[in-house]
């Protein structure tokens, strides 16, 4: 029995010391050594939208401070790598109603960006999309008032959404 407790504790302590193979998303280590510094320009707007395109690069610049210890500067000249974008396509569309009103309460926003993340010195690309695709659901308030005050803040919303999903994937999908 004592034989038998003494294998179970040797094979769980093996298991926890070779661990699960998981780890905290946003904190990948995966880009080249040589960059410390991550120049992000502000993206260009191909849309209708107004100054949607500095609400996502303010936005993804705070998500890179905020979630990696890369240093980030507006100036590509200063950087050891370049994130740029085009927002090509901002899309809100009506997903689910009010029955009594007949009102919108949820929308769905898609943004289409191209987007290109290369090594300064070399020109070597580390990440490129022609389609990074960004969908979030947003619920919406049904009263008239409050709807038009609620307007920048769902855009800061969609803006951190927005970010969090492209720095996650330009440093770990690298």
């Amino acid at each position: 029995m004592i034989g038998l407790r003494i294998v179970s504790a040797l094979f769980l302590a093996s298991a926890l010391a070779s661990g699960c193979g998981y780890r905290v998303a946003g904190r990948s280590n995966a880009l080249p050594k040589s960059i410390h510094v991550i120049a992000v320009p502000a993206l260009e707007n191909k849309t209708s939208s107004y100054r949607i395109e500095q609400k996502l690069t303010t936005a993804t610049v705070h998500e890179f401070l905020a979630k990696t210890s890369y240093r980030v500067v507006p100036d590509p000249v200063n950087g050891d790598a370049v994130l740029r974008g085009k927002v090509v396509s901002l899309e809100a569309v009506p997903l689910l109603f009010d029955t009594a009103t007949g009102r919108a309460t949820t929308m769905l926003v898609t943004v289409k960006c191209e987007i290109t993340f290369e090594e300064r010195e070399t020109g070597k690309i580390l990440y490129h999309t022609d389609n990074f695709v960004f969908r979030n659901q947003y619920e919406i308030s049904t009263d008239v008032k409050s709807f038009f005050e609620e307007q920048d803040p769902a855009l800061e919303r969609l803006a951190q959404d927005f970010a969090t999903r492209l720095v996650a994937a330009v440093t770990e999908n690298y």
